[in-house]
């Protein structure tokens, strides 16, 4: 017996085939598509460029970037090639076109950033209007999360106390040292077999080293050194390359704040001293016009004895301390900024390898912590 199923769809017999050209164009198409989606909403794809979070994160390293932890954040400028930098080639030729701008818009994400929590995000540095460029195509950096909204930050002789209570460091966090030695040369192996940097020479005996904390014991030991202690940039001393860069604030990288991290709907009053701290977030970031006329600070014309932010704002630092651009030098990363959550390190490439162990096998597939 046959069934007749009145819903069972017929076949056209004289529908032309797809050619291959055809289904190759269509395969291609549906591939950049279905990328585009997955790089824009779930998770992309970073390479770590240089040391400012060695050790926890090498030069060399790949990561997964995940992008549903905090929220896939939408497109400022929706109108740009797939899968490649802003600009390309010597000519810094964009690869977008920012005749179209968004406003800033976030889906939900499965978490709020954490303390702790190893973050991507666009470079705030580059939100000054000499740069010209949209939120979504500056500069990628990452940074470890110190402080989240509203927190009280301090950084006294290199550690970090939030709301008064010392920061954890990362386990495998790196600073600096002054080293003395007797006048006898430190073999250059060394430097490569410890992986320690050369920062500086101040005299024929004293220098200010990177030492990894793995090999600080071993260092010690050799016979020509006579001392290794922390360098660290003595509390009152006017750093003018550190945030706000205000020599009101006579803070360093090693010595800094209080500050309080603006948090959405905090309101403060302007004086000298907030709009010290703050008016970058009002200008720049919060996109608003202001103006000091005598005592009086206008926001879009208009005299303002307060201010309430609309945003949520971060504070990021690099495990490498001395050797780290971050939230010290241009400070707090508002949330707008915040691109996603490092996750795994999926390759990792050491460029100063031979031929055949070029690759850290040990890295590959690593949680990021």
């Amino acid at each position: 017996m046959k069934w007749k199923l009145p819903f069972r769809k017929k076949t056209d017999s004289n529908k032309p085939k797809k050619s291959k050209t055809r289904e190759w164009v269509d395969a291609i198409l549906f591939a950049v598509i279905a990328s585009t989606i997955i790089r824009g909403l779930l998770f992309s794809a970073y390479a770590i460029p240089s040391g400012s979070m060695e050790g926890t994160l090498l030069t060399g390293d790949y990561l997964f970037v995940s992008k549903i932890s905090y929220g896939p954040r939408m497109p400022f400028t929706p109108v740009s090639v797939p899968f490649l930098e802003s600009t390309v080639t010597k000519y810094n030729i964009k690869t977008y076109w920012d005749g179209i701008k968004l406003p800033y818009f976030r889906l939900p994400g499965l978490a709020e950033i954490k303390k702790g929590d190893i973050v991507v995000f666009n470079k705030p540095d580059e939100a000054d209007p000499s740069y010209n460029k949209p939120v979504d195509v500056r500069t990628n950096l990452i940074k470890r999360c110190q402080a989240t909204p509203g927190d009280l930050l301090t950084i006294v002789n290199a550690q970090v106390y939030i709301n008064g209570k010392a920061m954890p460091n990362a386990e495998k966090s790196q600073t600096s040292y002054t080293v003395v030695t007797d006048g006898t040369s430190i073999n250059p192996q060394v430097f490569q077999d410890m992986n320690i940097e050369m920062l500086s020479q101040s005299d024929a005996n004293t220098y200010e080293m990177i030492i990894p904390k793995a090999y600080l014991a071993t260092f010690k030991s050799f016979s020509n050194i006579k001392s290794v202690t922390p360098f660290i940039a003595p509390a009152g001393k006017y750093d003018p390359s550190v945030f706000p860069h205000n020599e009101k604030f006579k803070w360093n990288q090693d010595n800094f704040g209080p500050l309080v991290m603006p948090k959405r709907g905090m309101t403060i009053p302007l004086n000298d001293s907030t709009m010290a701290l703050y008016r970058r977030a009002i200008e720049l970031y919060e996109n608003n016009k202001v103006e000091i006329n005598g005592k009086d600070v206008l926001i879009n014309g208009k005299k303002a004895d307060n201010y309430t932010f609309k945003m949520n704002y971060y504070w990021m630092m690099g495990d490498n301390r001395h050797n780290s651009l971050d939230s010290r030098f241009w400070g707090y990363v508002p949330e707008d900024h915040v691109v996603g959550k490092a996750m795994i390190t999926w390759m990792s490439i050491d460029s100063t390898g031979t031929f055949f162990d070029k690759i850290r096998w040990s890295r590959i597939f690593k949680p990021i912590n």
